[in-house]
């Protein structure tokens, strides 16, 4: 996969608009971390890797830790989620597929338990906002920045350069030709 163009190049003022709106929800007040968990979840929902890259490394920043950020796509069954972020995540939810069907009372009142009228406003806005960035990413295929595509198992690390053309790896016992990854290169454990 290649970048198709750099929205922030291509219309500046845009890319503007919506990096203010992101630094009124920096500046709101609310929880870096529940925010960072906010951005993770949108961007699960939406399938945007770039998305995901970026609040995954400000989370763990911030000493969130790893089991709470893997099971974020299954909260509702996952023990170790406040009242509080159990309220930001199915808000969450409701405003980015509320297409499928508003927002529903019961999650507006469980919101309104738990979050102010301006921190409701606030955290709405922070759902808008990586929905936005989402709608960018993902459509000009902007490619995050992974220091480790995977490693592990197959006995291999890719990382993110320019192989030649006749990269090979050896993954499980199997040779496996990389000329579909053309900007990644393999180094040995």
């Amino acid at each position: 996969m290649h970048q198709r163009l750099d929205p922030a190049k291509v219309g500046p003022a845009a890319y503007k608009a919506l990096a203010a709106l992101q630094a009124h929800v920096d500046s709101s007040g609310l929880d870096r971390r529940l925010l960072e968990l906010v951005k993770i979840r949108v961007s699960q929902i939406n399938g945007c890797a770039f998305c995901l890259a970026m609040p995954t490394r400000v989370a763990r920043k911030l000493g969130e830790t790893e089991d709470r950020m893997h099971l974020l796509d299954a909260w509702r069954d996952s023990p170790g989620y406040s009242e509080r972020e159990r309220a930001a995540l199915a808000w969450t939810e409701a405003v980015t597929l509320i297409r499928e069907g508003r927002v529903p009372d019961d999650v507006y009142d469980l919101a309104r338990r738990h979050f102010s009228e301006k921190e409701l406003v606030d955290l709405t806005c922070a759902v808008v906002a990586i929905n936005g960035w989402n709608r960018i990413a993902i459509p000009f295929r902007l490619v995050p920045q992974v220091a480790r595509a995977f490693s592990g198992d197959y006995g291999t690390t890719v990382t993110r350069y320019q192989p030649s053309k006749d990269a090979r790896v050896t993954a499980r016992g199997q040779n496996v030709s990389l000329r579909r990854l053309s900007k990644w290169a393999i180094q040995s454990p």
